[in-house]
This record gives structure tokens, C-alpha cells and sequence, in this order.
């Protein structure tokens, strides 16, 4: 079968998963003004044996080392079982000294590690770890690696002046290249999605490659399989600048990454189930204070060339609202003078995700946004109990899931990575004291769990003083085009409900415009969208 290709069992599911996703968009009702659904995900089906068969290629390139590995299916064991594929174990146990918890990976794993190459050099003595870039065609040691249920994800940086062929001029800082493997996409409704233009060099080997800019980085995302993968790298969208790469800097890097890699490891599991999408469940108690506006409800001409909001009636996830305690104040920091009804700190709450900033968000009108949400913690004091002081500087942030962090030393934003068999979705804190986050541990591998104190509610940007006192609070999902920037909002009314057990009540429902459909998209094989996508890095 051709890389990427599909069995003709494996296009019969897809046709009926096209059909039924086709029926869901004609048949959905509005979502009511009050009601809050989770969103629907689409589960690929991984081709084992066309993955083994790569290996065995790529092992067989080596034939010092080809006998080292049993290719040779064991029949006796279960049909999941690790040992029916052999091969893989054996990988895996290469693979794990570098890239740990890889066998967790419920796809095939491919990085630019040569563990081929890497396995004959050890017939000559173990190879040491400061030599590993050699087999990872000069890619530095990876920076991140998460492997789980859902797929994986991988952080790889390249020098300034490393790597033959590439382009001569000195970058300010090392490129950082990540890439995103996963059997489960998120079903949204996304007219930029599914475009881009085919890289005629690399067409050999990923013959459905696509390359596209979006939301301030260059994507190629392509098919191999049965599984979604994308690998990109932030850069601009425009000449270069002396501390920022331009995104035609970026091309001949990516490329090289492409070009580098193999099949490093992961492991058959159970196939995953798509998840539909439902209503979720709300406190009956009624609150007597808590409020918020719409969804999409900005404040007015504070959008991309004064456009509104964008209404979205998902809570893309059951989380713990981010804050230690209530009440927190959903507000924008930015434009909160031009807010006269409601204060900083005050009830009801108002949605800022698609306020102007110049930052790429398909979502937003003009394309466009703030990226996340900006929350803010009562006045001090919070309670009239002097037995509870209250220091404006020692407000609880909170992990809002079981997560793995992903965050380096320098990074001001940290970001938790859900990778489970019915979620592949990030959520990114911003703000937080870096000097802080890094004396409490809180880096790249660290397992956090839902509830943990992570930091305190702080006012940085590059640093301090730099925004007023607030975190700034954002979701991605992973889709077809990679991680992709969607509304907190509405995920945000719903942890809040929970952590203060009582329903809120919306005002205003007619600011917010037409009701959004409870069907997302068709997938991308019967509406071809379009690409952009904003940084990351910056204020929020």
C-alpha cells in the first residue's frame, strides 16, 4: 500500500463516516440560548501493518543490524497484545531511552531519529547522548515529548548555522519544530480548513503533503497511516525581522525535518471510538449573583476593525475552573474603561476572546483576536473573615486537568496537553512569574493534577508589570491543520457553575446574535476551507 494510502475497508468507514457527519449538519437544531454541548471528535483508524512495513524498509536499509529485530507476527497472543508485533517492542525499547513513555502512543511515532543508524553504531560501543544529534540529522535532543492514548507530541529545536544546506543566516535563538500525531481530530466548524499548496520536492514521499500558514505558524500536514500528523514552526508571515523568523526562513527547516522522519516507536491498542457531542449537565441550584453575557457578546468596537465576537456554545472540556477560588471575573483587560456597565471585578461576566490584538484567530472576524480569555480575582478583601488575609499577590492558579506541562525555562506561558482515548486538547496560562514557575517545577514533563497549585496570579509579559493583575486563559484543539485556537468561554461559564455548585444566569441573550448549529463541520473531504493562524508568545 503507498504511504498514506487507504485499504479499501479503510475508505468504505470513511465514506460512512462522511455520510453520517453529512446527516448530523443538515439535521442539527440551534443550540438553546441556555444550553452548553461538548464538542464531537472524529477517531482514525491506524494501519499497523502499513506501519511495520515502513520499519521493516527502514530496518532492512541496515543490514548489520536487520536480524536484530523479529518481523514475524506471533500468533498465539491476543489481538492487542504488544508481543503480536514484535518489531515494535524491539523499537520501542530503543526508542524509550530518548523519548520516554513512547510505547504509551496509541500511533506510530515518527521523529527524526534514525534508530536504525543508531543501533549499528552501537555494535561499535554505546553511543553517547551528546552525539545523538547526528542521528536526528542535527536536530538538537528532543525538548518535549508526550505520548498517550490519543497520539503524541514532540519539540525538536536546530541550532543557529546546524544542519548542512541550510539557510546561511544566524538566527537570534535556536528554531524550535514541533510536531502532532493523532487518531482523534476535533469535528469543528472551520471554513480556513483543509487548504493549503502541495511541496513538489517532498511529493514523493508524502504524496498528500499541504503546506499552509496559519495562526502565526507554517504547518505541513499530511496522511500516513490512517493518522493525522502536523508538523510546524512559528514564524512571520512577512520579511524577516533580527529577533523573528520569517516564515520562507522556515521552509528549508521544516523540510529537513520531513525529510528525517522514521517510524521511532508506539504501540497497537484498541481502536478509539469517535465522541459524539451532547448536552452537558448544569447545577439545578441557581445562583444568586453569578452572570455572564453571551458568548461572542465583546465589548462594542473592541474587534479587528471594530467586527464582533464569535458566538460558540462549547465547553470544549469538563475542566476545573483555573482560579483556586471564587469569585473570578471573566473581564477584558485591555478595553475594560470602555466596559461602563460592568467593572473588572464584577458580575456578569463578558467575553474578550475575540477582542483586537494582532494575533491570527480563524474564529474571529477579520481573522483576528485575543486567543483566549483574560480573568481576574475579586478585589481584596475577597471575605470580610480576618482569619483569611487576602494578598492580591497570592491568588491560587490551579491545574484544570490531570495534564502534562509543556514549558520551557524561558517560556512566560505555560500550557497543560490532555492526551487521553476521548480528548487530544491544550490549555495555556499566561501572566505567571517564569522565575516562579521554574523554582516550583513547573517545565516541560512534569505531570500536573487537576486541582494542583501550579502559581499565583501575576502581571507579566516579558516582564513584570507588564499587563495589570490577571491570567490570561486559552484552549487548542487538534485538527487536521494542527492545534488550532477555539473560544474558552463557554468552558469557562461551565467550570465556574461547577466550582461554585450553582448555575449562572445569562444576560442579554440578544446581543449575542444567531444561535451556532450543534453539528460542526463536514470533515475536510467535503468542504475544502483556508489557512492563517497568530502567535503565541505574546500579550494576551
Amino acid at each position: 500500500m503507498p504511504p498514506g494510502g487507504e485499504t479499501v475497508v479503510g475508505k468504505s468507514f470513511r465514506f460512512v463516516s462522511l455520510l453520517l457527519a453529512s446527516l448530523a449538519l443538515l439535521t442539527a437544531s440551534p443550540v438553546a440560548a441556555d444550553e452548553i454541548r461538548s464538542p464531537s471528535l472524529t477517531a482514525l483508524r491506524v494501519d499497523w501493518r502499513a506501519a511495520l512495513d515502513q520499519l521493516r524498509t527502514e530496518i532492512n536499509s541496515r543490514p548489520q543490524i536487520a536480524g536484530d529485530f523479529i518481523f514475524v507476527p506471533r500468533r498465539s497472543v491476543p489481538r492487542f497484545d504488544p508481543r503480536g508485533m514484535p518489531a515494535l517492542v524491539q523499537l520501542n525499547a530503543v526508542s524509550s531511552q530518548f523519548f520516554v513513555g513512547i510505547a504509551r502512543s496509541s500511533v506510530p511515532v515518527l521523529l527524526p531519529f534514525d534508530a536504525a543508524a543508531y543501533r549499528e553504531a552501537q555494535r561499535n560501543g554505546p553511543p553517547t547522548t551528546s552525539a545523538l544529534s547526528r542521528y536526528q540529522a542535527d536536530f538538537n535532543p528532543v525538548d518535549m515529548f508526550d505520548a498517550g492514548p490519543a497520539g503524541y507530541s514532540a519539540t525538536f529545536s536546530l541550532e543557529p548555522g546546524a544542519g548542512d544546506g541550510m539557510p546561511t543566516r544566524v538566527f537570534a535563538k535556536p528554531v524550535e519544530i514541533q510536531i502532532t500525531g493523532s487518531a482523534l481530530v476535533y469535528d469543528i466548524a472551520d471554513p480556513a480548513g483543509g487548504k493549503g499548496e502541495p511541496v513538489k520536492p517532498l511529493a514523493s514521499i508524502y504524496p498528500d503533503l499541504r503546506k499552509f500558514i496559519r495562526e502565526g505558524y507554517v504547518r505541513y500536514a499530511f496522511t500516513r497511516f490512517g493518522v493525522a500528523y502536523v508538523v510546524s514552526i512559528q514564524c512571520l508571515d512577512s520579511v524577516a525581522k533580527p529577533r523573528r523568523l520569517a516564515c520562507k526562513e522556515a521552509y528549508p527547516v521544516a523540510e529537513r525535518f520531513l525529510k528525517a522522519l522514521h517510524v521511532a516507536g508506539g504501540q497497537r491498542m484498541r481502536p478509539l471510538m469517535d465522541v459524539a457531542s451532547y448536552v452537558i449537565d448544569r447545577p439545578a441550584a441557581r445562583s444568586a449573583d453569578f452572570g455572564y453575557r453571551p458568548s461572542g457578546d465583546i465589548i462594542p468596537n473592541t474587534g479587528y476593525r471594530k467586527q464582533g465576537g464569535h458566538p460558540d456554545a462549547m465547553a470544549y472540556a469538563q475542566i476545573r475552573f483555573p482560579l483556586e477560588k471564587a469569585p473570578a471575573f471573566v473581564h477584558s483587560q485591555s478595553y475594560a474603561k470602555r466596559d461602563k456597565d460592568d467593572g473588572p471585578t464584577a458580575y456578569p461576566w463578558r467575553d474578550n476572546f475575540c477582542e483586537s490584538r494582532s494575533f491570527e484567530v480563524w474564529q474571529c472576524g477579520g481573522g483576528f483576536g485575543h486567543q483566549g480569555e483574560d480573568i481576574r480575582a475579586a478585589d481584596c478583601p475577597s471575605t470580610g473573615d480576618a482569619r483569611e488575609p487576602c494578598d492580591p499577590k497570592q491568588r491560587g492558579v490551579v491545574a484544570v486537568r490531570d495534564a502534562m506541562v509543556i514549558r520551557a525555562s524561558k517560556d512566560q506561558a505555560a500550557t497543560l496537553e490532555v492526551n487521553s482515548r476521548t480528548e487530544h486538547i491544550r490549555f495555556r496560562y499566561m501572566h505567571m512569574n517564569p522565575q516562579a514557575l521554574n523554582a516550583d517545577g513547573v517545565l516541560n514533563g512534569r505531570v500536573v493534577t487537576e486541582g494542583e497549585k501550579i502559581g499565583v496570579i501575576s502581571n507579566y509579559l516579558d516582564h513584570p508589570a507588564g499587563t495589570s493583575m490577571h491570567l490570561h486563559f486559552d484552549v487548542q484543539v487538534f485538527t487536521r491543520d494542527g492545534w488550532i485556537w477555539v473560544s474558552p468561554y463557554v468552558t469557562l461559564v461551565s467550570a465556574y457553575e461547577r466550582l461554585i455548585r450553582a448555575r449562572g444566569r445569562e444576560i442579554g441573550t440578544e446581543i449575542a446574535g444567531t444561535p451556532q448549529p450543534v453539528a460542526h463541520a463536514l470533515p475536510e473531504d467535503v468542504i475544502k476551507p483556508d489557512p492563517r493562524e497568530g502567535s503565541s508568545s505574546e500579550e494576551n
